[in-house]
């Protein structure tokens, strides 16, 4: 058993599954920015459906 070999596919695979967690966890936060700003978005359609109304009535 070579142990070089050994060591050195483990460091390879630790550098493989630390960028996989890293593009992983930056999606995830992408999708809860793209969440908040369409709730943010939403509210300021009803608020200015809302003002909008109220000044035709």
């Amino acid at each position: 058993m070579n142990l070089n070999a050994v060591w050195k596919g483990i460091s390879i695979g630790a550098a493989i599954g630390s960028a996989a967690f890293m593009m992983v966890k930056t999606t995830e936060n992408k999708k809860k920015n793209i969440r908040r700003d369409a709730a943010k978005t939403l509210k300021s359609a009803k608020s200015l459906v809302d003002d909008i109304s109220s000044i035709v009535m």
